[in-house]
């Protein structure tokens, strides 16, 4: 059965409601197998020989815990044949003008717009997450797509520089060349489209290594830009596990890597990229802080908390996990919250009334109850939630389930201090602004970092102090294509989106 085969059968027997998927286009009635997974050359592939040493890789349905496929490791063969489309490809690919570049990524942004309901569904089958948040999720995506598409006609626009006795320079922008992109699995679409949108507007091709855990919609992808006039072997799709990525990673050829994931897989990346001198964007994870201040709107603050930790199961590298609240609002606020946890509904993520969708697997399920639990060993006090559920619904009592949980907690404690990458708020007090920055900055990530005040003045003050990349005011977890993203510290280094991002991806003569 094919790929998207598969998924379409999936859509129709997982919810009573399916949504409107039909398309005219080739990439949702491909029969190839499911297994062919791998994108080179424009065109979907098998892996050339399986590497029997190590073991595939199960992709789940979170909702239902059913397997969809197994994943198998691309080996050497399979990277040497990208790297050599990609390096073909990238000959003519960089000649184009950035006005025919433009064009292509523009015309993608329009097929996954015609067909976003069907894509939605697709991602949140893999991952998990409830399909109206993958809808968010394509938004992105396409919002990528169409200001990269935008912005290619000035990419590499050139400075002119008059010097003495009438000499001159001029500067100009040109592509890097092949660049790897290592995605992660909590937003599979979406990672995959930031990282591609910059590298190929700027001239570069690109082969990119989704998470064995979501494989499937990054190929998805890979179609649409081929639809839309991408020539072969600029975009290329290429599956398999930690060593797959590492090989990658070290290859030659390679120019770029952008990577999005742990912090210790981070460093490994950078280990791989030393002997080629590669150039590295990393967005790594977070443990970020959410400031509520004396004088905040509760209500917009218990949004921000919301939104700052409960999207995507709680699996986002941004979320401030670590809510600090105002000992003087303190009660008002956590009554606020937790009436509002209370009537969060976990259930299948096509339910449109769902929530919280799934978990992605059962051991990260697992990992995030012993995080719940070593806190509250720890002396942490269980104020909602953090326990195994099954939603009334047959098609979920294998799935993986768990409910959003907030813990009254101390700075000191692990779960205060270790990123979970799941639906656990850790509510804080403070009484003093300058002790809160500390507390705020004390750790070794530095992603992102939000505050709820009234006080213009303060909110200016408590933004330059804090230490990382993105500072969200009265709202939280915002992510326009036009604004950089990325962190300080161990969150990482450079930037996607905005126009800096193309400072990453391009090199100057």
């Amino acid at each position: 059965m094919s790929t998207i085969l598969l998924l379409r059968n999936l859509l129709y027997k997982s919810h009573r409601k399916p949504s409107n998927i039909g398309s005219t286009h080739r990439y949702l009635s491909s029969t190839l197998p499911i297994d062919k997974l791998n994108y080179i050359g424009g065109e979907r592939c098998g892996i050339i020989k399986p590497d029997n040493s190590r073991d595939s890789t199960p992709v789940y349905n979170p909702a239902t815990g059913e397997i969809l496929c197994k994943l198998n490791s691309s080996a050497d063969d399979d990277i040497n044949l990208a790297v050599e489309s990609a390096k073909n490809a990238f000959q003519t690919w960089s000649q184009l003008t950035g006005m025919e570049r433009g064009e292509i990524l523009i015309k993608s942004a329009e097929i996954i717009a015609e067909n976003r309901e069907f894509l939605s569904n697709c991602e949140s089958i893999n991952q998990g997450k409830p399909v109206w948040e993958s809808r968010g999720d394509l938004q992105t995506v396409i919002d990528s797509l169409k200001y990269y598409g935008n912005l290619s006609t000035t990419i590499h626009d050139g400075d002119y520089i008059p010097l003495n006795n009438g000499s001159f320079s001029y500067i100009k922008r040109e592509p890097l060349g092949i660049v790897v992109g290592i995605g992660a699995w909590n937003f599979p679409l979406q990672i995959a489209s930031w990282k591609a949108a910059v590298a190929l507007a700027c001239g570069n091709t690109m082969i990119y290594k989704p998470s064995p855990l979501t494989p499937l919609t990054s190929v998805l992808l890979a179609e649409i830009f081929t639809d839309a006039g991408l020539p072969p072997g600029c975009f290329n799709v290429i599956q398999g596990d930690s060593r797959t990525g590492s090989n990658l990673v070290k290859h030659h050829a390679v120019s770029k890597v952008t990577f999005t994931g742990s912090v210790e897989t981070g460093k490994c990346i950078m280990r791989d990229a030393a002997n080629n001198l590669s150039q590295i964007t990393l967005e790594l994870g977070g443990k970020s802080p959410l400031i509520v201040f004396d004088d905040a709107d509760i209500d917009e603050a218990v949004k921000g908390a919301l939104n700052a930790n409960f999207f995507t199961q709680g699996a986002v590298c941004s979320n401030a996990t670590r809510v600090f609240v105002h000992q003087s609002i303190k009660g008002k606020f956590q009554n606020a919250l937790i009436d509002r946890v209370s009537k969060m509904i976990t259930g299948h993520p096509l339910d449109e009334s769902s929530h919280i969708g799934a978990i992605i697997n059962q051991s990260h399920r697992d990992k995030i109850i012993h995080y719940v639990n070593s806190a509250i060993k720890q002396g942490a006090k269980r104020l909602i939630g953090g326990e195994l559920y099954k939603p009334n619904d047959n098609q979920c009592i294998n799935g993986f389930y768990l409910t959003p949980c907030v813990l009254e907690c101390t700075d000191d404690m692990t779960i205060a201090r270790e990123e979970v990458f799941g639906p656990v708020l850790s509510l804080l007090t403070f009484t003093d602004e300058d002790n809160v920055i500390k507390r705020a900055n004390s750790l070794d990530f530095g992603l992102a970092a939000g505050l709820f005040t009234k006080d213009l003045k303060r909110a200016h003050r408590v933004s330059a102090r804090l230490q990382a990349g993105i500072i969200w005011v009265n709202n939280y977890n915002l992510t326009p294509s036009q604004i950089p993203f990325g962190g300080y510290k161990h969150s990482g280094f450079g930037r996607e989106n905005g126009k800096a991002a193309i400072n990453h991806f391009t090199q100057l003569k």
